[in-house]
């Protein structure tokens, strides 16, 4: 299952820096761009799934 979600990155002395604006206490570094990028996406994914086994079931809920 795939989101859509806005990364905010800038470069800081050494690394790019970004976090998600959904997320903001998602937050990593990167030496380019495309390794931010990555490095996010598995953040976001620990975050979300990760006491989730691999035999999940997906619902979507009205709140």
């Amino acid at each position: 299952m795939e989101h859509k979600l806005t990364m905010v990155y800038w470069r800081g002395e050494k690394f790019w820096l970004g976090k998600l604006m959904e997320h903001p206490e998602i937050m990593t570094q990167g030496e380019t761009v495309e390794e931010l990028e990555e490095n996010i996406k598995d953040a976001y994914r620990s975050m979300v799934m990760d006491d989730v086994p691999e035999n999940f079931q997906v619902k979507e809920i009205m709140v």
